[in-house]
C-alpha cells in the first residue's frame, strides 16, 4: 500500500527562483534561506520518497479567470515549464507518475471529493521556486495539485483541510508499496498590492508555524479573510501548508523548522516525519 512518510511546507516566491537562476544563493541576504533549503533537501533524501505530491497554486499560467477550478490534480506522465513572461527556465520536462495520479484522482472522487483531473499541466513558480532545491535533477517523480487562491469563490481553510485528509486516505488505498512525501507550497506573509505593499507580518508567521506544529486543526477555524488580515492578501496561500498537514497522521513529528523575514515576504520551511 501507499505510505505517507513525510510532509514539507515551504514558501514559493518568484524571488527564490530569481536568486537561484542568477547565482545569488551565496550572497549575504539570500544565504540563510538557501542554506535552509539545502538542509531540507538532505532531510527529504533521508525519507527515501518514491513520489512527491506537490500542492501549490497556479498564477494565471495553467488557468485563467474565465474558468478557474477550485482543486486540481495532474494525471500526466510529464509536465512542462511555464513561461511567466521572461522565457522558460532552463529545466527539462518534469517526470510525473501517471498510474498513481490516476488512482488518487479516482479514489478522491469516489470518496466524495470532486476535483479536476488535468491531463496536461504547465508548472509555474508556485511549483518551480522551491522544487529544484528540494528535488534536484527531478530524481523523484511528482504529482502536482492546485488550490484556487486567486479567483472567487475561494475554498475555505476547512475545505482545504478536508482535501488533505481525503488525499491521505487515497494514498493508503494504493495497492503498490510507495513511499510518498506531501509538499505544500506558498506564503508566508506578503502583500503585493495596495497601500500595505511589501508589508511582512513576522509575528503572525511565527504563530502560524507554531499552530501547524502544535494544533494544526485549529487553523480550520480561520477564514480566508482572517488569513488576509493577519498576513496580507497573498498570504492565503498558506492553505496549501494546511492541506499538506492534513494529509499526514496527527502523530507526525516536526523535525525541520526555519523562518526568515526578508524583502517582501516571510520565508518558511517545515518538515514533518510521519513514520
Amino acid at each position: 500500500m501507499g505510505h505517507v512518510v513525510a510532509g514539507i511546507g515551504c514558501s514559493h516566491a518568484p524571488s527564490i527562483a530569481h536568486a537561484y537562476d542568477h547565482r545569488l544563493t551565496e550572497e549575504a541576504p539570500w544565504k540563510p534561506l538557501f542554506t535552509a533549503f539545502a538542509r531540507a533537501h538532505q532531510w527529504l533524501q533521508q525519507q527515501k520518497p518514491d513520489v512527491l505530491i506537490v500542492i501549490y497554486n497556479d498564477h494565471v499560467d495553467q488557468y485563467f479567470f474565465d474558468a478557474w477550478p477550485t482543486f486540481t490534480i495532474g494525471v500526466a506522465g510529464e509536465y512542462e515549464i511555464a513561461d511567466e513572461g521572461w522565457g522558460q527556465r532552463n529545466f527539462p520536462v518534469i517526470p510525473g507518475h501517471r498510474i498513481f495520479a490516476q488512482h488518487l484522482a479516482t479514489r478522491m472522487v469516489d470518496d466524495g471529493f470532486d476535483l479536476t483531473a488535468s491531463q496536461r499541466m504547465i508548472l509555474d513558480h508556485g511549483f518551480l521556486s522551491p522544487m529544484p532545491l528540494l528535488n534536484q535533477d527531478w530524481v523523484v517523480p511528482i504529482i502536482p495539485m492546485t488550490i484556487n487562491v486567486v479567483q472567487p469563490p475561494l475554498p475555505t481553510p476547512k475545505r482545504c483541510w478536508a482535501l488533505g485528509e481525503t488525499l491521505g486516505r487515497a494514498v493508503t488505498s494504493f495497492s503498490e508499496n510507495l513511499r510518498v512525501v506531501i509538499v505544500g507550497t506558498g506564503g508566508l506573509s506578503h502583500q503585493l498590492t495596495g497601500t500595505a505593499f511589501g508589508t511582512v507580518y513576522p509575528e503572525w508567521d511565527r504563530k502560524f508555524l507554531q499552530l501547524l506544529e502544535e494544533a494544526p486543526h485549529e487553523l480550520t477555524t480561520y477564514s480566508m479573510a482572517d488569513f488576509a488580515c493577519l498576513g496580507g492578501d497573498h498570504s492565503i496561500e498558506v492553505v496549501q501548508w494546511i492541506a499538506m498537514r492534513a494529509a499526514l497522521p496527527m502523530t507526525a513529528k516536526m523535525e525541520l523548522k526555519f523562518y526568515y523575514p526578508y524583502g517582501l515576504m516571510g520565508y518558511g520551511i517545515m518538515g514533518f516525519r510521519a513514520e
